[in-house]
């Protein structure tokens, strides 16, 4: 991806712009050490959570399928970590475990809910991705994909309707097959036209499923269907740390800033396949090679050392403190009450209606 900093092209009303960005120098969040420091220790802590759900699921202990966010974790930590929990709203999608810990979702939702814990937030029902804690901002997960970029922006617009919209911020997280749905239509458009506080980020992670970007859309980048849909538009290197950082970051903070909608295109390549039953041999060596077959986590590692905003014995600390953090989760979830049917009555509904 060619370029070192914004090249941005201007016009439209409202100022709307689509830019690419590539290794611009740290800036806003970006800049902040700190800042840094969460979003790749919720990059590191997911990395090791899921390569420990793999291997459950490889030995047969959980049912159903495991989905990984691997190669896609600094898109999806710098996104959660720009939110603030509490008041934004954050709709995760399946490759999304490093935003939900930076948006703050324990270990133990995860382990409960792939290994059927009655205590965790789907009660046992769902071994697999579609949790959430609405209460707390986090709506649950929908397979159908693109459909929370609806329900994202729906709850956006109650905000406003009830008048507590404030600078509050929406966020979800798609896939390049997903744009080509008409849930992104009607969401985005609907954002769009009201000009809600909404962040899109897609992670153009090369393959929907296998289906590659040359079978899904014609256009150069996905970045450019924001100008049709008047809204702002960035695209990123997601494989590049700081420059993620710093997109995502002015991301939401045009957004919060009342500038509408943006959406952000990442583009990386998914490092493991559809999910851990897929072996993705239809990915080509040579993608896996390129340059976007990069590891994010690499480049994290290598980037912040090279600032100066952590140490190698911290990074080795930090991997043995959360390689025994998700061993306790995991053990704790295995070791609670499955849901028993002969003995519950709950049901997946807000409302009970009597029988006729």
């Amino acid at each position: 991806m060619p370029g070192n900093s914004f090249a941005g092209l201007e016009g439209g009303s409202y100022n709307r712009r689509v830019q690419l960005a590539t290794q611009p120098k740290p800036a806003g969040l970006a800049g902040n050490t700190e800042f840094l420091r969460k979003v790749y220790q919720a990059m590191l802590r997911a990395r090791i959570l899921e390569n420990k759900m793999s291997s459950l699921y490889k030995a047969g202990k959980i049912v159903g399928g495991v989905y990984l966010g691997r190669g896609q974790e600094a898109v999806s930590a710098a996104l959660g970590a720009s939110l603030v929990k509490g008041k934004d709203f954050f709709a995760p999608l399946i490759r999304d475990q490093a935003g939900r810990t930076a948006f703050g979702e324990p270990l133990l939702d995860c382990t409960r809910t792939y290994l059927g814990s009655v205590l965790g937030p789907t009660r046992g029902r769902d071994g697999n991705v579609h949790r959430g804690r609405p209460k707390e901002g986090m709506p649950t997960m929908i397979s159908h994909l693109g459909v929370q970029l609806s329900v994202v922006a729906g709850m956006l617009f109650a905000k406003r309707l009830q008048g507590t919209l404030g600078d509050r911020v929406g966020a979800t997280c798609l896939g390049d097959g997903a744009t080509s749905t008409g849930s992104f239509h009607e969401g985005l458009n609907f954002a769009a036209v009201e000009r809600l506080p909404f962040v899109l980020v897609v992670t153009n992670n090369q393959y929907a499923y296998s289906t590659p970007n040359t079978s899904q859309f014609a256009c150069a980048d996905l970045v450019e269907k924001a100008r049709g849909y008047g809204v702002g538009g960035l695209s990123v290197d997601g494989t590049d740390f700081l420059a993620t950082v710093s997109v995502v970051g002015e991301a939401v903070r045009r957004a919060r800033a009342g500038e509408g909608p943006q959406l952000v295109v990442a583009h990386v390549l998914r490092l493991s396949g559809h999910g851990e039953h897929d072996d993705a041999s239809y990915v080509p060596q040579e993608m896996r090679s390129s340059h976007c077959g990069r590891d994010c986590m690499d480049v994290a590692r290598t980037q912040l050392l090279e600032l100066g905003a952590v140490t190698v014995d911290e990074i080795a600390g930090w991997e043995e403190q959360y390689a025994e953090e998700v061993q306790q989760a995991v053990a704790q979830a295995q070791q609670e009450p499955q849901p028993d049917p002969d003995t519950e009555d709950w049901m997946a509904v807000s409302t009970h209606f009597p029988a006729r």
